[in-house]
């Protein structure tokens, strides 16, 4: 069966946020290492995010957009207070 995931990734500094939905959440989580590596034009390529900071898993890919969707329709504020619910310390998830 197959799963769905809305990630967010974020800089060294932590002052930027992208959140992603993906079928695929590590080879994901490589390619925006990999433009950010390149500093190709992507958003993640061009603020160097590759850090994990939040996964949240759906078994249908419509749950996943929306909820995609409604993060980011969140102010900075909203979208650290999900992130500190789950990820406390911000630790980078990337290795878990």
């Amino acid at each position: 069966m197959k799963r769905y995931y809305v990630y967010i990734i974020t800089n060294i500094q932590k002052n930027v946020l992208y959140i992603g939905v993906t079928n695929d959440w590590q080879k994901r989580i490589n390619e925006h290492i990999a433009d950010a590596e390149n500093r190709k034009t992507t958003f993640a390529g061009r603020y160097n995010c590759r850090y994990l900071l939040l996964l949240e898993e759906f078994m249908f890919i419509n749950g996943a957009i929306a909820r995609e969707t409604e993060i980011k329709g969140w102010r900075r504020e909203k979208k650290e207070q999900l992130i500190t619910t789950s990820n406390p310390e911000w630790k980078f998830l990337n290795d878990e």
